[in-house]
């Protein structure tokens, strides 16, 4: 059973207020990046405003889609809650626009915040006995909750109800309050550091893939539209195309791009458009920026082909180790463009084409 003190609930109730803890400032610094999939001052202006509001807006991960309609009708069907979802994946794939999407198709109010915003038990249950019946609550990042927090949260969970310590020592009494029937939204890109305990107690789970070219051109056309941006079909392809299949990405070039045309093109985007604004802001035809070419430099030509330890490749970026390893390091590798070796990182053949070097490692 877990169990909070209660007299420390009040001081730290006033102290809470809800809302998605939009920046975490314990993460790397990310932000002057303009290719990162992490949510940045940079994506403010446009997030909301390009948010589908309905399942049949969302465009993409259509097997998740399809699946949640059926499991929503039937839970509506039923006059009951949805069973609490965990959504896991990337950063960038709409796991907080799709927590959105099911509040709106229940009908229900969507209460947001994040696991390192909740500090204490207190805060925690702050937030579960302000929930009104039916409403959702959305915890982003929610593997990083604290341990201690995660014990409140079982109960909550499973029977609906805070277990709460009333007084100290010999004249402790426990107590059970109930807490109104809620869902559950859970959202992580770090799945494996989910403690198994909070796992299982999610009935449903689905997992977020990246994009494919043709739904970041229809997520492109859409946004658009909406910020009325005048776009051609192959204007459209050139963004996807250089998006990492990420439409957090897709939307944060449009926006670059739109600007772009309004100085240099009368607001009209064609593929030559496109072409030459993403070129301006250094975006290679492989979505590619200016570190992640660096990278492959000094991969490809530096170090001759040669496998390089984290930590050489690191102090020659002028970046930390974990910050290669964790921030830059994960496309390139998804594209086939860099391999880990027990003998440090190598470039590809596909690297070498890229970068315009012969591949000749003999």
């Amino acid at each position: 059973m877990s169990v909070w003190e209660a007299e420390d609930f009040d001081a730290e109730a006033d102290n809470n207020s809800f809302g998605v803890d939009v920046f975490d400032h314990s993460k790397k610094s990310t932000e002057k990046r303009g290719l990162t999939p992490e949510f940045t001052e940079d994506d403010l202006g446009l997030d909301r405003s390009l948010r589908p509001r309905k399942l049949e807006d969302y465009i993409g991960q259509s097997r998740v889609k399809e699946n949640l309609a059926v499991l929503i009708a039937a839970a509506r069907q039923r006059g009951d809650t949805l069973d609490h979802l965990l959504f896991s994946g990337p950063p960038g794939l709409g796991k907080t626009t799709l927590s959105s999407v099911v509040a709106n198709e229940l009908g229900a109010n969507i209460k947001a915040t994040s696991g390192p915003a909740i500090e204490r038990a207190g805060d925690l249950a702050a937030i579960l006995t302000n929930l009104e019946v039916g409403d959702v609550l959305f915890i982003d990042e929610i593997h990083r909750l604290n341990r201690a927090i995660e014990e409140v949260l079982y109960p909550a969970m499973e029977d609906f109800v805070l277990d709460i310590v009333i007084g100290k020592g010999p004249a402790a009494q426990s107590l059970r309050l109930d807490i109104p029937r809620f869902t559950l939204v859970g959202a992580t890109t770090r799945t494996g550091l989910l403690t198994g305990p909070l796992r299982d107690r999610f009935g449903i789970a689905f997992r977020l893939d990246y994009y494919n070219e043709s739904e970041l051109h229809d997520i492109i056309v859409r946004s658009a539209t909406i910020l009325d941006v005048e776009i051609d079909r192959l204007g459209a392809l050139e963004i996807a195309r250089r998006s990492r299949g990420t439409p957090r990405l897709a939307n944060r070039l449009l926006k670059r791009v739109r600007d772009f045309a309004a100085v240099r093109a009368d607001n009209n985007i064609t593929i030559d458009v496109a072409k030459e604004a993403l070129t301006f802001f250094e975006v290679d035809e492989l979505g590619l920026d200016t570190m992640d070419n660096k990278i492959l430099e000094l991969l490809v030509t530096t170090f001759g082909g040669k496998p390089v330890g984290l930590n050489t490749l690191a102090n020659a970026l002028g970046e930390d180790a974990e910050s290669v390893e964790d921030v830059y390091e994960p496309y390139l590798l998804q594209q086939g463009l860099i391999q880990r070796t027990p003998k440090g990182r190598i470039a590809t053949q596909r690297a070498f084409a890229h970068r315009g070097v012969p591949y000749d490692l003999s």
